[in-house]
């Protein structure tokens, strides 16, 4: 089959959220082996991935060099973190393919994503980014024109656009590659976003895309067969934190839906990930899936995972 599958940003830190150089080489060694296993059972794979942990620590480095640097962009901040998260993945996938014996070739893409720059999204900020702060510290960036949101116990968090992808922009370089032969990168961080320029092409914005859905719409752009959204369970559950509780296998697009309707899923976790496996299986998808990265090889076979179907 042709797989798109969707790595968390958390998948590539330390298990206590740490995100040094060492901490996000180890976790991404480990996620690649699991992807390898995926190659090495006949299939084809495009790898998307987030990237929350690490813009936040280029938006960390904005504020301290403040004094002395210009701020990068959050259009910019996309495009590094593509580059460093796509170099790292495959160094640490080609070590992980050669180990399986699964002989594939490895390009990571630096790769745009086009939003429409009249998106409401642009005017009502929802998506959380960086570390958390302290309420003074939150007023003080208020202040400068940010629009921050308090998050409770943990602190104050910066709140920027979050527009609706609209289209892959390079998705006919992936294409071609997986025709190739490749195990292709694409799209990370929800791909950078861009718009059409006046003067011809696209030029970068402001806003920060949600991975998942653009991985759907990877994912049909492609001609994929199976998505898999890969998180830290294996099912998503209804009755999360009830006596109730429940894992939730096989469903049909519609049965997800209404789950969504009645609030099953909390807004900042599993909602956007079975948002997405439901609009891909409603767009025409054959099969969807959600569950934890260490299952992707059985949930691929249909064996686990909360999978959705027409």
């Amino acid at each position: 089959m042709r797989i798109v599958l969707a790595l968390g940003g958390n998948a590539m830190t330390a298990p206590d959220g740490r995100s040094t150089p060492d901490d996000q080489r180890a976790a991404i060694a480990v996620a690649a082996d699991h992807v390898a296993r995926l190659v090495a059972a006949g299939h084809e794979v495009v790898l998307t991935h987030g990237n929350g942990p690490q813009v936040g620590n280029i938006l960390l480095k904005n504020e301290l060099s403040a004094h002395m640097l210009t701020p990068v962009s959050l259009d910019w901040c996309g495009a590094q973190t593509q580059g460093t998260i796509g170099f790292t993945l495959i160094n640490a996938l080609e070590r992980s393919l050669a180990a399986q014996e699964a002989s594939r070739p490895v390009a990571a893409l630096i790769s745009r994503t086009r939003v429409d720059p009249d998106d409401p999204a642009f005017t009502r900020p929802t998506k959380a980014v960086g570390p958390y702060a302290t309420a003074e510290r939150a007023v003080e960036m208020q202040a400068q024109g940010q629009v921050w949101r308090n998050e409770g116990a943990k602190g104050w968090r910066r709140l920027v656009a979050s527009p609706e992808p609209i289209e892959i922009v390079d998705a006919p370089a992936v294409t071609a590659l997986l025709d190739q032969g490749f195990l292709v990168v694409s799209s990370g961080g929800g791909g950078i976003p861009v718009a059409p320029d006046p003067d011809g092409g696209y030029r970068g914005v402001e806003a920060v895309i949600d991975k998942d859905l653009t991985a759907t719409l990877l994912s049909r752009q492609v001609g994929a067969d199976l998505l898999i959204i890969a998180t830290d369970v294996e099912h998503a559950v209804l009755g999360w934190g009830t006596p109730e509780a429940r894992p939730l296998g096989e469903v049909t697009a519609a049965e997800m839906r209404g789950h969504i309707r009645a609030g099953e899923f909390g807004e900042g976790s599993m909602l956007p990930k079975v948002e997405a496996v439901t609009r891909f299986v409603e767009a025409g998808g054959p099969r969807a899936v959600v569950t934890d990265l260490a299952s992707i090889t059985e949930a691929a076979d249909g064996r686990t995972g909360t999978i959705v179907v027409p």
